[in-house]
């Protein structure tokens, strides 16, 4: 039987035995080359090669070594979205330098692309040391996936979860925030454009009176907060709520249009992104409404195109998702060398409001 014909049954003392070398020194030309002459590494790997010996096999290698090298990201979202949203870039960067630094490995798990038993076997064989979980809905079948696995875990976003580290912001307080801005201005007429509710992607209008609870962490919080504002004046402003299917300007431009056709027509919106803001400032442009005479425009982010914006869009600017991303990273490998104390379970990043020309008193009636 040639080598080749046995390639199935290669192994590293196979090459070894073919070399004259020791299996220790076949290990070393893959794992420490530097303890080898480069003459002698590459008669091993020369070997290697005729034999269609492929190298250590990575998990086999994690396991005896009791770590994996690598940090898991579980994104509530479809991977590509990752690469598309401006905050979800930000926050990809942050994560991916601090993991770096750690000389760890960073893997993605999109939760959107991997739904039911693909997503389940995906996250199960996922060779990572801990997972970061990037705004799951609550109860989410891989969520309680990836708590079941023993391993290190930090949410970003959603949901918050008892002896779990989680980084994210006060949304409700900044929510009323906003909506305690226009309603300071004079608005009695706000809409929202509103994140998804949970993991049934449907664009549509919301009675706010039976908004029940969104699933969402994120997107519970600031409805609440739009809500404690809107019911907090002596005669409570209206609200009006659309649900989009995702974070986009596109998504953002529909939802503004059902809402700036509607009679009577709000006075004032409350976007959960700037991405949506940007989109509803299109929208209003094409039904010749001026922002903010005829209609003020709230985003979310204070990302560069909210600055840049015509006009520049007010917004709730939080820490950057950059510095957000870092801490994530920062906590996990703690975890994964047990060095996490209470102190560190709550990271809330600090956010305001910018006001800037998007936003003003209502034309008179």
């Amino acid at each position: 039987m040639t080598s080749r014909q046995a390639e199935g049954n290669i192994t590293l003392t196979t090459v070894a035995r073919a070399v004259g070398v020791s299996a220790t020194t076949v290990s070393n030309a893959y794992n420490r080359p530097h303890k080898l002459t480069p003459a002698l590494r590459e008669r091993i790997l020369g070997a290697a090669r005729d034999l269609g010996y492929p190298g250590p096999n990575p998990a086999a290698r994690s396991l005896r070594r009791g770590r994996a090298g690598s940090i898991g990201l579980l994104f509530g979202e479809a991977l590509t979205y990752a690469f598309r949203d401006p905050v979800a870039v930000d926050f990809l960067l942050g994560l991916a330098e601090g993991t770096a630094r750690d000389n760890r490995v960073l893997q993605l798990i999109a939760a959107l692309d991997t739904d039911g038993p693909q997503g389940a076997s995906l996250l199960a064989n996922a060779i990572v040391d801990g997972l970061v979980v990037w705004t799951l809905p609550d109860r989410h079948p891989l969520l309680w996936q990836a708590r079941e696995r023993n391993i290190p875990l930090v949410i970003h976003g959603g949901p918050r979860l008892d002896g779990i580290p989680f980084v994210g912001m006060d949304d409700r307080a900044a929510a009323q925030t906003a909506a305690e801005h226009l309603l300071q201005l004079g608005h009695r007429s706000l809409a929202v454009i509103s994140h998804p509710f949970g993991p049934t992607r449907r664009a549509r209008p919301r009675d706010p009176a039976k908004t029940g609870r969104p699933s969402y962490r994120v997107t519970r919080e600031r409805l609440a907060g739009y809500q404690a504002a809107a019911n907090a004046t002596v005669q409570p402003a209206a609200l009006s709520i659309y649900e989009v299917a995702v974070n986009s300007s596109e998504e953002g431009h529909r939802a503004a249009r059902v809402l700036l056709t509607a009679t009577p027509r709000p006075t004032s919106l409350l976007a959960m992104s700037d991405q949506l803001a940007l989109g509803a400032l299109a929208a209003a442009r094409e039904l010749d409404l001026r922002v903010p005479y005829d209609v003020s425009v709230v985003g979310w982010d204070d990302s560069p195109s909210a600055r840049g914006s015509d006009p520049p869009l007010t917004t709730i600017h939080q820490s950057p998702l950059h510095d957000q991303g870092r801490t994530c990273a920062r906590l996990l490998i703690a975890a994964t060398r047990g060095e996490i104390a209470d102190d560190d379970l709550v990271h809330l990043a600090p956010w305001h409001l910018v006001t800037r020309d998007s936003t003003a008193p209502p034309s008179p009636s």
